[in-house]
């Protein structure tokens, strides 16, 4: 039997478990186990010849001992290391955040073991009810040059994996899932974050990070040991190329991730851990381990929804003037978001001539400073798009002009990199955004890490294969992508799918038309990505003529909230359906989605207070299955004692408000 040292823990709240084990034999070894506080998860590390750890959930070993190290100035920090202390402590609070995705408050209670080593470095591991997860720091005088990260997952047994597999560092993540055994993945491929393992039991994993600040993002690839994956970041850029007025792809890369300041705190290397799928939609592992509020004043950053124009081509109907890229097309818009309390309008791409890229001249069709006083007197704000590049060229003077316009965010667009230099263009928009009091969604962009929590003015961002798919054929978003993706890209924060189409069609009948698109699912499939979806900039993507003609969903779609006081998954199976509640004041909201299969599911009240309540419901017509905008709306009283039976036609939704 191996004895136990117990160290005495220092900078202790409350109390957890720390040992250190002396192993027969191995004198110099070291073994540290930290408990979450439910004792669901446990974190076993291995001081040896190097760094590993391991981790058990419900007294199972879920990831099997997985090596840590970090190469800095030509020196691998996790190689024969020596440990100088360990520290640990307990944390249990509430976070308030600024714009509330899913509740209003976010309880953060953890155990934490931080253990220091020779070298001036140390790794922290912390240990939630739903999570772990571990960083690195560094305590090194100046300036320092990462060469390598090693980051790895040994599994021990050839699960199955939903993998978005990306073909290079330079992509926009709007990527299918590939569900497959870990075997399966190619020598040359490599998963986007995050990656969901469906552990043989039962569980599932999501790896992800968090904290990401002047360093590059992750990605995994499959690892040496067997069933095991392994990190693989990008290189910092050296030279590029610029083939189009968006595109600027890095040619050759440096033989370095990172120069960096020696004091410092590196990301965190995060894994969820579920027992039911309906968890990981719950999950706000990212947002926790974020770096805290980074503004002084928040005031100004309101959530809404937006009358966006590029899905629908400014296609509007009824009108004396010709529709397009002009002022009286967008006063049109702003009419329709005063007329249904939408907030905000967006000028998508065509604003500004895109071969100039001048961001303080508008093309000559558009007079910005007249749609601002409109939009002002209409109380609307205006969001306009950016290529990152052109906003990169003329930052200072662009913003600038911006705020006096009078206008409110800012959708920057094409990014499709997260090396170092492209990590830090992030931060440097939301900092320089926020001190003109622009809101920020970035499209084109990589997965969530954290970001909103310090900088909440970046709202929300894409990295989702979107509604803007049905534009052209071949890469189409469908209702088998919609059950998966709100189990793996929303765990890591707000998505920016942009839904709300008003043209919906079943398989059989969909065909692509770029000017005038259609979704594939039905019309309540459409309304109740409103409610399941999380984003406080919620798109309404289609054309405001359609809208018009549209009053009962219109009803639903003025009322609906973008931000949340709470968050209630009622029932959830990966890829196949999903049933959520969301509370706003005294209200509640719940949406239902399904895959291509037609299901059954129940609507369980028991959430409610006592009383008496009215519910609005919109769900699949009668004939939904051969036309996908049937649907019908139906009114009536309800308490907590009701469970409601609901049919849900093939790609269908189910959506409600009760008052």
């Amino acid at each position: 039997m191996k004895p136990s040292i117990y160290i005495q823990p220092m900078n202790r709240i409350a109390p957890l478990i720390l040992s250190i084990i002396m192993l027969p034999g191995h004198s110099k070894a070291q073994d540290y186990t930290l408990e979450s506080p439910g004792k669901v998860n446990r974190v076993e590390v291995f001081i040896g010849e190097n760094i590993t750890y391991q981790v058990i959930h419900n007294n199972k070993t879920v990831l099997y001992p997985s090596a840590i190290s970090m190469t800095i100035n030509g020196q691998t920090y996790g190689t024969s290391p020596k440990v100088r202390k360990a520290l640990d402590r307990s944390v249990n609070e509430t976070l308030k955040p600024v714009l509330k995705v899913k509740r209003a408050g976010i309880q953060d209670h953890y155990n934490e073991l931080e253990i220091q080593f020779s070298g001036r470095y140390s790794i922290t591991f912390r240990a939630y009810d739903d999570g772990v997860a571990y960083r690195i720091s560094t305590n090194m005088k100046g300036e320092i040059t990462v060469q390598q990260e090693q980051i790895e997952y040994n599994f021990g047994e050839d699960h199955v994996a939903s993998f978005p597999v990306a073909d290079g560092f330079f992509t926009h993540y709007e990527r299918n899932y590939t569900t497959q055994n870990l075997s399966a993945l190619g020598n040359n491929e490599m998963s986007c974050l995050p990656l969901l393992v469906h552990l043989s039991n039962g569980s599932k994993v999501a790896i992800s990070e968090s904290d990401v600040y002047d360093y590059p993002g992750f990605y995994l690839k499959k690892g040496t040991a067997k069933h095991s994956l392994s990190g693989v970041l990008p290189s910092y850029p050296k030279t590029y190329e610029q083939p189009d007025d968006r595109d600027v792809r890095p040619v050759e890369r440096e033989d370095f991730l990172a120069k960096t300041n020696g004091k410092r705190k590196f990301p965190w290397r995060l894994m969820v851990i579920s027992d039911e799928d309906k968890e990981l939609v719950e999950n706000e592992l990212v947002y926790k381990l974020a770096s805290p509020l980074k503004l002084e004043d928040t005031s100004w950053i309101q959530p809404g929804k937006v009358a966006w124009d590029w899905y629908n081509a400014n296609n509007i109907t009824g009108v004396d003037f010709e529709s397009g890229i002009n002022t009286d097309t967008y006063k049109y818009y702003i009419d329709f978001a005063s007329a249904h309390g939408i907030e905000y309008i967006i000028l998508d791409e065509g604003w500004y001539d895109i071969k100039t890229n001048d961001l303080v001249h508008p093309v000559p069709t558009i007079d910005m400073e007249e749609l601002a006083r409109y939009a002002e007197n209409k109380k609307v704000g205006l969001i306009l798009w950016v290529t990152w590049k052109a906003l990169e060229d003329m930052l200072d003077p662009a913003l600038a002009q911006f705020e006096k316009w009078g206008v409110k965010g800012i959708k920057v667009d094409f990014m499709q990199r997260d090396d170092q230099w492209m990590v830090n263009y992030y931060e440097k928009v939301a900092r320089r955004a926020a001190e003109h009091k622009l809101l920020v969604d970035y499209h084109g962009s990589y997965k969530p890490d954290g970001l909103r929590r310090a900088y909440p003015n970046v709202v929300t961002r894409e990295g989702v294969k979107g509604l803007e798919q049905h534009k052209w054929d071949g890469q189409m978003a469908n209702p088998e992508y919609d059950l998966e993706m709100p189990f793996i890209r929303m765990l890591a924060g707000p998505v920016d799918y942009t839904p709300g189409a008003m043209r919906n069609a079943q398989k059989k009948n969909y065909f692509a038309s770029f000017e005038r698109p259609m979704s594939l699912g039905t019309r309540c499939h459409q309304l109740a990505m409103y409610v399941v979806y999380e984003s406080p900039l919620q798109m309404l993507a289609d054309s405001p003529s359609s809208y018009w003609k549209e009053p009962e969903c219109m009803e639903f779609l003025s009322a609906v909230p973008t931000v949340w006081d709470d968050t209630k998954v009622l029932d959830a199976k990966f890829g196949d359906y999903l049933l959520v509640a969301r509370q706003s004041g005294k209200e509640w909201y719940i949406g239902a989605l399904t895959d291509w299969s037609g299901r059954d599911l129940e609507v369980d009240l028991s959430f409610l207070g006592d009383g008496e309540y009215s519910i609005d419901i919109y769900r699949d017509g009668k004939n939904a299955e051969r036309h996908a905008e049937d649907f019908k709306r139906v009114k009536k009283k309800v308490t907590n004692q009701d469970k409601l039976k609901i049919q849900l036609a093939s790609g269908g939704g189910w959506a409600a408000r009760i008052y």
